[in-house]
């Protein structure tokens, strides 16, 4: 399971065909994402809140804090955005749904440190 959790951080770093190619391979075309700031389905949702976040927070990485949990076809992970080899600013967790071929079904998002 911590090879979807990298794909997943992966696509929230990448831009264009790179992304496009991660989506595509990874994530079911009838994907849902939900967090407090945010509420998309498919790969256009996908495509358009990763835009968002991106563009709200340039130059920033999301990473992986801390080990994933993961059992049946979910999996939970902490995760930190910040400046490339820095302490992350913002924490959160995530929880991944897989569908029957693997890739991301579901995403449910909370956010645990928010700058002010």
């Amino acid at each position: 399971m911590n090879g979807i959790v990298e794909k997943y951080l992966a696509t929230w770093n990448a831009t264009g065909d790179e992304r496009a190619k991660l989506v595509s391979e990874h994530w079911s075309p009838e994907v849902t994402y939900t967090d407090p700031m945010a509420e998309v389905s498919g790969h256009e949702g996908i495509t358009a809140i990763v835009d968002g976040v991106q563009a709200q927070f340039p130059g920033f990485v999301f990473t992986q804090v801390g080990e994933a949990d993961a059992h049946h076809s979910q999996v939970r992970f902490r995760w930190g955005l910040g400046p490339e080899g820095a302490e992350p600013l913002v924490i959160g967790f995530d929880v991944l749904v897989l569908d029957a071929s693997g890739r991301i079904q579901d995403v449910r998002g909370f956010l645990d440190k928010v700058p002010a």
